[in-house]
């Protein structure tokens, strides 16, 4: 079983910056790649970023390249979003997941993602 936490949300102007954090619990943490994604009020679930499990590879949904990045301390069991020139339209609720591969994240399928955590808000003022 693998649990995971997020953290880092919040409140922040437009142009501003956060750093979000999702730490994993769970012996088969660092086996799997792990995803970041969100999803707003009315709208669906969307696939933003994602990282393989050595971290030597990332997938970024058009949407947030350039913007955000991904990264991951596999000896702090820790993956991160640091999120820049936020936007008003970035404001969500921001959910890490962990699945099989980058290419499976992507994907934004239920069928493909192994563990969800139960995300971390973030609200972008303009």
């Amino acid at each position: 079983q693998v649990q995971l936490v997020e953290s880092g949300g919040g409140l922040v102007q437009a142009g501003g910056s956060l750093r979000l954090s999702c730490v994993g619990s769970g012996r088969r943490f660092t086996s799997f790649a792990m995803g970041w994604f969100r999803q707003a009020p009315g709208k669906e679930r969307e696939f933003l970023a994602a990282i393989t499990w050595t971290g030597a590879n990332t997938l970024y949904a058009d949407s947030v390249k350039g913007r955000f990045t991904i990264s991951r301390d596999s000896a702090k069991s820790t993956v991160f979003l640091q999120m820049n020139s936020l936007k008003p339209e970035d404001t969500a609720d921001y959910f890490c997941a962990a699945g099989g591969s980058t290419t499976i994240l992507r994907r934004n399928s239920d069928d493909g993602i192994d563990y969800w955590g139960k995300g971390t808000l973030v609200t972008v003022s303009s």
